[in-house]
Protein backbone atom coordinates (compact mmCIF):
# COMPACT_ATOMS: atom_id res chain seq x y z
CA UNK A 1 0.00 0.00 0.00
CA UNK A 2 2.80 2.70 0.53
CA UNK A 3 3.84 2.78 -3.20
CA UNK A 4 0.39 2.57 -4.01
CA UNK A 5 -0.11 5.43 -1.86
CA UNK A 6 2.94 7.73 -3.04
CA UNK A 7 1.70 7.40 -6.54
CA UNK A 8 -2.05 8.60 -6.27
CA UNK A 9 -2.41 10.06 -2.87
CA UNK A 10 -0.56 13.33 -2.30
CA UNK A 11 -2.21 14.00 1.09
CA UNK A 12 -0.35 11.33 2.51
CA UNK A 13 2.38 13.00 3.42
CA UNK A 14 5.00 11.93 0.77
CA UNK A 15 4.96 11.54 -2.70
CA UNK A 16 7.04 9.40 -5.45
CA UNK A 17 8.21 13.04 -6.86
CA UNK A 18 9.12 14.30 -3.28
CA UNK A 19 11.05 11.27 -2.30
CA UNK A 20 13.23 11.34 -5.52
CA UNK A 21 13.58 15.16 -5.02
CA UNK A 22 14.53 14.42 -1.28
CA UNK A 23 16.83 11.43 -2.09
CA UNK A 24 18.77 13.50 -4.87
CA UNK A 25 18.64 17.40 -3.26
CA UNK A 26 18.03 16.99 0.40
CA UNK A 27 20.16 16.35 3.82
CA UNK A 28 18.34 15.45 6.93
CA UNK A 29 18.09 18.06 9.67
CA UNK A 30 15.83 16.39 12.22
CA UNK A 31 12.87 14.66 13.35
CA UNK A 32 9.97 16.24 15.73
CA UNK A 33 7.78 14.39 18.49
CA UNK A 34 5.34 13.70 15.98
CA UNK A 35 7.81 11.56 13.78
CA UNK A 36 8.11 14.51 10.88
CA UNK A 37 11.09 14.90 9.09
CA UNK A 38 12.41 18.12 8.37
CA UNK A 39 14.86 18.68 5.24
CA UNK A 40 17.48 21.23 3.82
CA UNK A 41 18.39 21.60 0.03
CA UNK A 42 21.90 19.88 0.25
CA UNK A 43 23.99 21.89 -2.15
CA UNK A 44 22.92 24.99 -3.95
CA UNK A 45 20.12 27.78 -3.71
CA UNK A 46 16.36 27.85 -4.11
CA UNK A 47 14.61 31.00 -5.94
CA UNK A 48 15.05 33.24 -2.49
CA UNK A 49 18.90 32.55 -3.09
CA UNK A 50 18.53 30.50 0.28
CA UNK A 51 18.59 26.75 0.46
CA UNK A 52 15.03 25.21 0.26
CA UNK A 53 13.41 23.91 3.41
CA UNK A 54 10.71 21.53 3.09
CA UNK A 55 9.11 18.83 5.89
CA UNK A 56 7.84 15.14 5.24
CA UNK A 57 4.89 14.42 7.58
CA UNK A 58 4.76 11.13 8.97
CA UNK A 59 0.98 10.44 8.21
CA UNK A 60 -1.25 12.95 7.06
CA UNK A 61 0.47 15.83 5.39
CA UNK A 62 -1.33 19.13 7.98
CA UNK A 63 0.04 21.66 8.29
CA UNK A 64 -0.60 22.53 12.42
CA UNK A 65 1.22 19.29 12.95
CA UNK A 66 4.31 21.27 12.39
CA UNK A 67 5.36 22.25 16.47
CA UNK A 68 6.35 26.24 16.21
CA UNK A 69 10.17 25.88 17.23
CA UNK A 70 10.50 23.90 13.47
CA UNK A 71 7.95 26.05 11.83
CA UNK A 72 10.18 28.97 12.40
CA UNK A 73 12.95 27.38 10.89
CA UNK A 74 11.38 26.74 8.41
CA UNK A 75 10.03 29.88 7.45
CA UNK A 76 13.27 31.39 7.85
CA UNK A 77 12.84 33.15 11.27
CA UNK A 78 15.63 30.86 12.55
CA UNK A 79 18.73 30.53 10.84
CA UNK A 80 19.47 27.51 13.02
CA UNK A 81 17.15 23.99 13.34
CA UNK A 82 15.51 23.29 16.94
CA UNK A 83 18.22 20.21 16.95
CA UNK A 84 21.52 22.79 17.28
CA UNK A 85 19.86 25.41 19.55
CA UNK A 86 17.94 23.23 21.78
CA UNK A 87 14.91 25.32 21.99
CA UNK A 88 13.34 26.05 25.44
CA UNK A 89 9.69 27.13 25.51
CA UNK A 90 8.62 29.95 27.94
CA UNK A 91 7.15 28.66 30.71
CA UNK A 92 3.78 30.63 30.04
CA UNK A 93 3.94 28.30 26.73
CA UNK A 94 1.32 25.63 26.61
CA UNK A 95 2.39 22.11 24.40
CA UNK A 96 1.90 22.75 21.10
CA UNK A 97 -1.56 21.00 20.09
CA UNK A 98 -2.99 20.07 16.38
CA UNK A 99 -6.07 21.97 14.67
CA UNK A 100 -8.75 19.73 16.14
CA UNK A 101 -11.72 21.18 14.03
CA UNK A 102 -14.03 18.38 13.00
CA UNK A 103 -13.04 16.09 15.34
CA UNK A 104 -14.36 15.31 19.04
CA UNK A 105 -11.43 17.54 20.07
CA UNK A 106 -12.74 20.53 18.38
CA UNK A 107 -13.98 23.73 20.22
CA UNK A 108 -17.66 24.06 20.31
CA UNK A 109 -19.15 27.29 22.66
CA UNK A 110 -22.17 27.29 24.92
CA UNK A 111 -24.95 27.85 22.91
CA UNK A 112 -23.03 25.75 19.33
CA UNK A 113 -25.50 23.16 17.91
CA UNK A 114 -22.71 20.73 18.65
CA UNK A 115 -22.75 21.48 21.77
CA UNK A 116 -24.69 19.92 25.15
CA UNK A 117 -24.74 23.35 26.87
CA UNK A 118 -27.81 25.74 26.84
CA UNK A 119 -27.25 29.22 24.83
CA UNK A 120 -27.62 32.04 26.97
CA UNK A 121 -30.81 34.26 26.58
CA UNK A 122 -30.31 37.31 24.86
CA UNK A 123 -29.96 40.35 26.84
CA UNK A 124 -31.83 43.25 24.89
CA UNK A 125 -29.24 45.34 24.11
CA UNK A 126 -29.73 43.71 20.23
CA UNK A 127 -31.58 45.45 17.52
CA UNK A 128 -32.68 43.47 14.66
CA UNK A 129 -31.80 45.22 11.02
CA UNK A 130 -35.48 45.87 8.93
CA UNK A 131 -34.87 47.35 5.78
CA UNK A 132 -36.55 50.54 4.64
Amino acid sequence: MGVFRELFIWWSGNTLGQRIYTWRKGQLVGEDEFGNRYYQQSSGVGPLDVPRRWVIYKDLAEATLVPPDWHGWLHYTEDEPPTVTDYMPHPWQESHQPNHTGTPKAYRPQGSTLSTGQRPAATGDYEAWEPE
